[in-house]
């Protein structure tokens, strides 16, 4: 019988890297919401019922809430790790998206759009300049460390920035490489959380490879169970924004092995 598998550790993450990921990522939102006329902003997204302009929103509410909580009374102790914040988003999913909707329509004129997005970046700069990573935040999902909160803020802006591109042809946002990479890893390692063990190897080069699914544990030569895709179509996968099967049948995922199965486990937020 295999050993009992045993939860993976958080990797450790650069936090001056991270804080310059946040906001170069940021900055290249802005730089293309900046362009978006009236009718851009009243397209659809596959996010429900959601229009860009909602979207648009929500991206200055996500990062807002790092001033916002730097703004608050520190609590007394940090209560949900790195990695059980993916799995704790789903409760306040209903308040955020009616945040979101009275957020865009208070900001539904493109300059007005365009100022929140101005005010939002330059709260954060000036927060972010000053705060200790090891400062406590009471967020809403639970007590965190800003040097931990700001990786989840990565996973809210690469996803988001998917989700614009994906809503107006030729938008083409950048990716900032070291938002990519942590968003990337963030959500790798949940997948190992949420099915430890060592059975199956899931590669995302070029920034990631982790152990999971419970079964024979794999020492030395090539893996039986391997799972590999790009970065993207990871995080798509994880966040729902594409199923397993149809990225199987569209060859943007490879899958060997009998326990290289992950529809069954995904997506990991919704």
């Amino acid at each position: 019988m295999p050993p009992a598998a045993r939860k993976p550790k958080s990797r450790t993450y650069d936090p001056a890297k991270t804080r310059t990921a946040i906001l170069t990522q940021y900055a290249h939102i802005r730089t293309a919401v900046r362009t978006l006329t009236p009718a851009q902003l009243a397209l659809p997204t596959r996010l429900g019922d959601w229009t860009v302009r909602d979207l648009a929103a929500h991206v200055t509410m996500a990062v807002e809430t790092v001033s916002r909580n730097l703004d608050r009374d520190e609590p007394p102790k940090a209560e949900l790790a790195l990695l059980d914040w993916p799995f704790a988003t789903a409760s306040r999913a209903a308040d955020i998206a009616d945040g979101t909707r009275d957020l865009a329509a208070a900001h539904s004129d493109p300059d007005a759009l365009n100022a929140l997005y101005a005010r939002t970046e330059e709260r954060l700069t000036q927060r972010l300049a000053t705060a200790p990573g090891d400062r406590r935040l009471a967020t809403r999902t639970g007590a965190m460390t800003l040097a931990d909160y700001l990786v989840t803020r990565t996973v809210e802006l690469v996803v988001h920035t998917d989700d614009l591109n994906a809503a107006i042809e030729g938008l083409d946002i950048p990716y900032d490489r070291q938002a990519l990479a942590s968003c990337t890893r963030l959500l790798a390692d949940a997948l190992a959380v949420k099915a430890p063990g060592g059975s199956t190897e899931v590669r995302i080069p070029p920034y990631a490879v982790v152990q999971c699914v419970e079964g024979p544990r794999h020492t030395r030569g090539t893996p039986p169970n391997v799972v590999e895709t790009d970065p993207l179509t990871w995080i798509r996968l994880a966040t729902g924004r594409v199923q397993w099967a149809d990225a199987l049948d569209n060859a943007q995922v490879s899958a060997s092995g009998e326990r290289a199965d992950l529809g069954g486990l995904l997506p990991l937020m919704a």
